[in-house]
């Protein structure tokens, strides 16, 4: 064979034999979605959200980016960082590697300058799906300006006895609770899919964000993997736009003062600007006094958020599991925006909380249920639903203008738990629905 045929006829085979690696390169099972969570003058918040898009669970996942000369990142977080020239590298740490199938997590980071990421990969491959590196970022989903919650509402306010949107029309928010973070069987809170799939098939405005903070492998155990979980569902509220409900989920949160006073001065700080987040520093505390122990604990997480966040809505926790708010009304928290949380379950409570919540409206506060039940107040083990006392405080609160979120979105066999097994991380519910969860998706449309 002359030379010039075998030159010929190797580079036909390295042709070959290239396209055949290419080939067989796969796509990763995962995308990596960019978005802007807020900008100023000199550099912006970004944020990418990563999902499992396969069907099976994922351990470990990467993302890279370049960014112009000129455009660095100032610090980050969920993610371990690190950078070479240009090409700057996000790896998960240890507790956000391992995603189910359609499960999602996030990770932030400030960058100095305007330069916006390009060249996104995710595992080697783009971000968007394909085989090869995007020469631009991908953006999350949005939806048309003008339908969702925030768009229609905007910044939330409390006028009176009420809240009130920017347009000062009185709002009746309608959602759900997640289950604690730190023992939900599967991250239904924290999947984006999901919470946009809420949104538009059950009219849902505002998720719950229940952080654990005392037990095993909650906040004060894991402070990383508990505040991770937050901001997912945070971002994810700020995407889809609805409101977020950020609860510090103790019955002994003033033993955990300075804790708390920490973490939502943190918050406070990096999404204090947006209208999505409501602020809950106190879930149910116990037969303790208001005045002596709970109000004072109120008052020094409000001054702390307040410092950072001067406007966004604070709901307030009350004796008796959030039961005593007209206690509460003998002597409010002082502030601006701030509301009262009122907890029920149907089995339990009756006329008799209804009227302390009469009585704490006429005294000038404004009233938030952020949980309740159609259930015993242990959240239904034995799967009784007393949904006609239930749809007595749905009146009630529909005639008083009271937003609510209910409990809660998991798996399981209370009453409570809203789906079935097998139900996807991703939504798609109508046929896993169980318990009261039909009575609660009824009356959020």
């Amino acid at each position: 064979m002359k030379k010039s045929r075998l030159v010929a006829a190797l580079a036909a085979a390295g042709a070959l034999v290239a396209t055949l690696i290419l080939t067989a390169l796969p796509a990763s099972a995962s995308t990596a979605q960019f978005t802007v969570v807020n900008s100023w003058s000199g550099g912006y918040e970004g944020r990418y959200t990563v999902t499992n898009n396969s069907a099976a669970t994922i351990s470990s996942w990467r993302v890279q980016f370049d960014l112009p000369s000129g455009s660095t990142v100032s610090s980050s977080w969920n993610a371990q960082a690190s950078v070479s020239g240009n090409r700057h590298t996000f790896a998960n740490v240890s507790w956000n590697g391992t995603l189910a199938a359609g499960a999602s997590t996030s990770f932030g980071f400030i960058v100095n300058g305007s330069g916006s990421p390009a060249n996104c990969a995710i595992d080697g491959a783009s971000c968007t799906g394909g085989g090869t590196p995007s020469s631009s970022p991908s953006t999350s989903p949005s939806t048309p300006s003008g339908t969702t919650p925030v768009a229609r509402h905007g910044q939330l306010k409390v006028c009176g006895t009420n809240m009130c949107d920017r347009n000062n029309t009185r709002v009746q928010l309608r959602g759900i609770s997640s289950m604690w973070l730190n023992w939900e069987t599967q991250p239904y809170a924290e999947n984006l899919s999901a919470l946009t799939w809420m949104r538009d098939n059950w009219n849902l405005q505002v998720i719950r964000a229940a952080m654990g903070v005392e037990p095993d492998g909650a906040y004060l155990s894991n402070p990383s993997k508990a505040r991770a979980q937050v901001e997912t569902i945070i971002n994810n509220a700020v995407t889809a736009g609805v409101y977020v409900i950020v609860d510090w989920h103790d019955h002994v949160a003033e033993n955990h003062r300075a804790q708390s006073v920490a973490f939502f001065t943190d918050l406070a700080r990096r999404y204090g600007h947006l209208p999505n987040v409501i602020w809950e520093p106190y879930n149910e505390p116990l037969q303790v006094s208001w005045t002596n122990v709970i109000k004072p604990y109120h008052q020094a997480v409000v001054t702390a958020i307040r410092q950072n966040d001067p406007d966004n809505i604070i709901v307030l926790g009350n004796p008796t599991w959030s039961q005593d708010v007209d206690v509460a009304a003998s002597s409010p928290v002082s502030g601006t925006n701030l509301m009262y949380t009122l907890h029920f379950y149907s089995c339990t409570h009756g006329a008799s909380l209804r009227a302390k919540g009469d009585a704490a409206i006429r005294a000038g506060l404004a009233l938030f249920v952020t949980e309740w039940g159609a259930s015993h107040a242990d959240g239904g083990l034995d799967g009784v639903v007393c949904q006609t006392e239930a749809q007595a405080w749905i009146n009630w609160m529909r005639s008083n203008g009271i937003s609510w979120t209910a409990w809660k979105l998991d798996v399981g066999t209370d009453t409570t738990n809203l789906l079935s097994p097998g139900a996807p991380v991703t939504g798609g519910w109508n046929g896993y629905l169980r318990g009261h969860g039909p009575f609660v998706v009824a009356n959020m449309r």
